[in-house]
């Protein structure tokens, strides 16, 4: 079948929650993908960061096929030999004392904030269904009921309510704001380092130190939503290490699994997860032994390809570059690593389409802005040929 063909099928038989450019991928390598039709492209958005080690890394395929010849599924009724190896590595790796392993970032999320609602009632002592937590405007924490009804996009809401209550919003990137809504009922402050899906949004500096401050001075549990910011994409193991503080919560999915299957994860300390007891939580799929495999090769994979350092210095070459950027459209280049963001005061699609046609895949977000995330792995010279269609597309218009 034919792209024009298949995009009609797609249409024909399936919801419609999304939408995708009308490119039709066959295979992918790296930082390259492949249409039906033979058409190479640069990768420039790595499945929202799900995709750091790059499209089908050899290592990680490996630890899935050697896997999957074993043992898939156990579920959690019964042990594998997997899950407390991947335990021991994230802890080794990040610090924490304990991991509970989930499918997909929402699923983590929600399961965040049933470990902080408990917390708050069995450590902090709130009474119960009185918990609150705090989350910022133009959050984005995945689609569930929960998560949309404390989003501030009116189309994430629009005809889903009613909503879970118990969250707060307030400004993202204004401590002050934080400090003011903290009650003798807040138990968690939920955060991105730096807000991927509103247009890659960098707070000012020094401001996760200062709420970090304020959530240990109000014993309040910081949660940070790393599912996209993680793993390498900022230039670091993880965004908050920018500032060098240590949240209570940390929160993974996406590049955990270097794109071959679901994985996400809550890290936390003892104190945190230990409120959980048999029944509280579970999952069919979280923590098979398919899915720890994976995700401990691509651990592995952003450990000894130092992919935190590559993204650190060839995202500081392409926003610094791209910043020299001029056009009449273009209001802003801002990023960190290889996470950038270019503003625009003239809706993205179209900008996106015409890359498309030169070789380069990104997605508009938020209408106005392009989001560029290439894979960690990209040659320099790869990204240096993406970075000139991109001068070419934006600075020419």
């Amino acid at each position: 079948m034919n792209t024009s063909e298949l995009i009609e099928l797609e249409k024909r038989y399936g919801a419609d929650i999304y939408h995708p450019l009308d490119v039709v991928i066959e295979r992918a390598s790296g930082a390259w993908m492949y249409d039906i039709e033979g058409r190479k492209y640069l990768d420039f958005l790595s499945a929202y960061s799900a995709l750091n080690q790059g499209h089908c890394h050899p290592v990680i395929f490996q630890a899935l096929w050697e896997q999957a010849q074993k043992v898939t599924l156990t579920s959690r009724a019964f042990r594998n030999d997997q899950l407390p190896l991947l335990y021991k590595e994230l802890h080794d790796l990040t610090g924490f004392e304990m991991v509970l392993p989930m499918n997909s970032g929402t699923e983590a999320v929600e399961t965040a904030l049933k470990a902080a609602r408990k917390w708050g009632h069995c450590v902090k002592k709130i009474p119960p269904n009185h918990a609150e937590i705090i989350v910022c405007g133009n959050n984005f924490h995945g689609r569930t009921l929960s998560v949309i009804g404390f989003s501030s996009d009116a189309q994430y809401r629009r005809g889903f309510g009613p909503f879970s209550a118990g969250f707060k919003q307030i400004p993202f990137g204004d401590a002050e704001a934080l400090r003011a809504a903290i009650s003798p009922n807040t138990c968690a402050f939920l955060v991105e380092p730096i807000q991927g899906e509103a247009g890659i949004i960098i707070p000012p500096k020094g401001y996760l130190h200062e709420v970090a401050t304020i959530c240990k001075q109000r014993d309040v549990l910081l949660i940070v939503d790393e599912i996209q910011s993680g793993l390498g994409r900022t230039g670091k193991l993880f965004a908050y290490m920018h500032e060098n503080i240590a949240p209570d919560v940390v929160i993974v999915g996406k590049a955990l699994s270097g794109g071959y299957y679901p994985v996400s994860a809550v890290l936390s300390s003892r104190e945190v997860l230990g409120v959980f007891t048999p029944g509280d939580h579970g999952s069919t799929f979280g923590g098979n032994p398919l899915a720890c495999a994976v995700a401990r090769a691509a651990l592995r994979v952003l450990v000894e390809e130092k992919l935190a350092e590559r993204s650190a210095k060839l995202g500081a070459y392409a926003l610094h570059r791209l910043q020299k950027m001029k056009g009449p459209n273009l209001v802003e280049v801002r990023g960190r690593g290889l996470w950038i963001g270019i503003e625009l005061s003239s809706p993205a699609r179209g900008y996106c389409q015409a890359l498309q046609e030169r070789g380069v895949l990104c997605k508009e977000t938020h209408s106005t802005v392009i989001r560029l995330a290439p894979p960690l792995v990209i040659e320099r010279s790869d990204l240096e040929w993406g970075l000139e269609q991109i001068e070419s597309v934006v600075g020419e218009s």
